[in-house]
């Protein structure tokens, strides 16, 4: 898998993991909140690791047992994503031989 693939997954994931993060400040505040439908396609669009990272640290979202089959999830599928782009580029480079 190319490097530059890993470091755009990596930063997904600290960027989901920052916004579970603002959205666990905003609920302790009191202020206006991030849809729970966003953090859930956040978190499935290859976001589960980070995802799944806050809500433990932070405490956020682990009694909801939807977040936790998402957080799951999201990790199945970035593993998924991850293995068929290392299988397609591992097969384009030998493709001369």
């Amino acid at each position: 898998m190319s490097l530059s693939l890993i470091l755009v997954l990596l930063i997904w994931n600290l960027v989901v993991f920052a916004i579970y993060g603002m959205d666990k400040r905003k609920a302790i505040k009191g202020d206006w909140r991030i849809a729970e439908k966003h953090l859930l396609i956040m978190t499935l669009f290859m976001g589960g690791l980070g995802a799944l990272l806050a809500g433990k640290l932070f405490h956020h979202k682990t009694k909801k047992w939807y977040f936790q089959i998402a957080w799951w999830l999201g990790i199945v599928i970035l593993i998924a994503f991850s293995y068929y782009f290392y299988q397609l580029t591992r097969s384009e480079m030998f493709s001369w031989l």
